[in-house]
């Protein structure tokens, strides 16, 4: 049974006349005939009550025509749903995000995209920049929000912002009631601190700065996520230096206090493969640097 013989059947079945049918179809009557004969054949019915002047669908035929409109309605939305995929209007989109992404960028530049792109599908997975890495010489994300600087010739990045870092203190530590501080100040200070191997750039401007200041930092507790510190350092197990957007993480048991000077500094990335031509993993860069530039201007 081929595609082109379930169309000449609805031909016919909606014009009940093989000579208008084969007109319409752009073919002349006898292959026409010849070809819904095949059909019946293959399917083992009878489809038409045929006549010298008269035509007319069986039962089995009238049946049959309600099943062949689906499946060619179903082949319609098919074309039209691959055709969508290929503008990059429609299909999935894997994603890797660090946590701290989701106090600012992430949630921003995620709703633009499905606004504008409602047919997409975003499958989102919390993972460190290290293991972000891992995922995408893997294939198993197409997208990133990573914190640089990455050295690998398989990915390309796309730079997001800037931001310095911020103090977080106990809501009962002397340094709460402070507008800011400088770093000199927390050379008694215990520290929670995110794992090296986690986000080694940012341990290492931490040190880097505790050492300009003159002091060697304690480290109390090293952990995996920003969420984790934020969440010892409200349990008063000791302070911590975050990135600013951070202290969009409300809690009521912790501060956020300005440093003074040269605090420590951290990026965010858009990450993906250089050899990724997707269409999608392009309209996601180009909406993500339209948010970006209008949120900069607000």
């Amino acid at each position: 049974m081929e595609l082109r013989q379930l169309i000449y059947f609805t031909v016919v079945a909606e014009e009940l006349n093989f000579g208008r049918a084969a007109i319409r179809l752009q073919m002349t009557q006898p292959p026409l005939s010849q070809q819904i004969l095949q059909l019946e054949k293959e399917l083992g019915v009878k489809l038409f009550e045929r006549s010298k002047r008269h035509v007319e669908l069986t039962n089995a035929g009238t049946v049959f025509l309600q099943e062949v409109r689906h499946v060619l309605t179903k082949l319609d939305e098919a074309k039209a749903a691959a055709i969508r995929a290929q503008n990059g209007m429609a299909g999935r989109l894997v994603i890797g995000f660090i946590g701290s992404a989701t106090f600012d960028i992430l949630p921003t530049i995620v709703r633009g995209f499905q606004e504008q792109f409602p047919a997409i599908d975003l499958i989102l997975h919390e993972m460190h920049t290290p293991r972000q890495i891992e995922a995408f010489h893997n294939k198993e994300i197409d997208i990133g929000f990573v914190r640089p600087p990455i050295f690998d010739p398989l990915l390309s990045l796309l730079p997001i912002y800037q931001e310095t870092g911020i103090a977080v203190v106990p809501k009962s530590h002397p340094f709460a009631q402070r507008d800011s501080l400088s770093m000199k100040e927390l050379s008694l200070e215990q520290f929670i601190m995110v794992e090296r191997e986690i986000w080694p750039s940012w341990y290492d401007d931490i040190i880097a700065k505790c050492h300009a200041a003159g002091f060697e930092p304690i480290t109390r507790q090293v952990v995996k996520e920003i969420q984790t510190v934020i969440g010892l350092v409200a349990s008063g197990l000791g302070i911590s230096i975050v990135p600013r957007s951070t202290s969009n993480f409300h809690t009521h048991d912790v501060t956020y206090v300005t440093i003074e000077q040269e605090a420590p500094r951290v990026d965010m990335s858009l990450a993906w493969r250089t050899d990724n031509n997707s269409t999608i993993v392009k309209q996601f860069l180009d909406t993500s640097t339209k948010l970006i530039k209008v949120n900069e201007l607000q």
